[in-house]
């Protein structure tokens, strides 16, 4: 993890309930001291994210909460959001908002490895980590029409303009993660005579386990003074 300080970041359960306050608390504040709007979450949602395994939470090594995000689907999960991403104060400008992402990334393409994911937000540090994950720039339309999504943007300062623009706009910028874009990487030559080479191995000892009944004629046959090629050795050296 490239971060000055050891964070660990963990996936969230019950037993981090009592953090939910502190984040909904920094949240809001952090929205408020940048001057733009954020989608207000409660103590009882963020708890529910938790229990549902759907959240990674950050501390630092003395156990004190540095950090914070949670993953939300919509559209019966065709799209998932990488929602609530927060850092504490003392601990920002360390790294820990690029090694939570990351870690959030990973767990929504584990628990949704189809599923688009998107995000948007007005913070350029986040757009530059989306952008090292592999999220592009899009317009709006290609994003979750899911109602209940946009529901959430409503104690949003800026929700007038974004319903202004009917809702094919606002301040924040929207990305997204299409993983047919991203398709898995094909085995190279180097891995592919690594598993040649296991392949021959297991080939060699399967003929070995067969061909054991031939072991003792072939001695007997020696021992009788009959020359012949052993059968080991031409299967052993084709």
């Amino acid at each position: 993890m490239n971060t000055k300080e050891p964070f660990k970041i963990l996936i969230a359960d019950e037993n981090h309930f009592r953090f939910a306050q502190t984040i909904c608390d920094e949240m809001a504040s952090s929205a408020k001291a940048r001057g733009t709007g954020i989608a207000k979450r409660s103590p009882d949602y963020i708890q529910k994210k938790m229990k549902e395994g759907k959240a990674v939470i950050a501390f630092d090594k003395e156990g004190n909460w540095a950090g914070f995000c949670y993953i939300e689907t919509w559209s019966h999960g065709e799209y998932v959001a990488n929602s609530g991403l927060i850092v504490a104060p003392s601990f920002r400008n360390s790294g820990l908002a690029r090694a939570i992402k990351n870690r959030i990334f990973e767990l929504s393409r584990k628990l949704y490895p189809g599923a688009k994911i998107f995000g948007l937000t007005t913070g350029l540090a986040v757009m530059k980590i989306n952008s090292e994950l592999g999220y592009k720039p899009v317009t709006y339309s290609e994003l979750t029409q899911d109602e209940d999504f946009w529901a959430g943007c409503k104690s949003c300062v800026n929700y007038d303009i974004l319903i202004s623009k009917g809702r094919k706009n606002c301040l924040c910028t929207a990305m997204l993660y299409d993983p047919k874009d991203h398709p898995e990487p094909k085995k190279t030559e180097e891995e592919f005579r690594q598993h040649s080479k296991l392949y021959e191995r297991f080939m060699r000892i399967k003929k070995w386990k067969l061909l054991q009944p031939f072991l003792k004629k072939e001695k007997d046959e020696t021992k009788n003074g009959v020359k012949q090629k052993s059968i080991l050795h031409f299967l052993f050296n084709l």
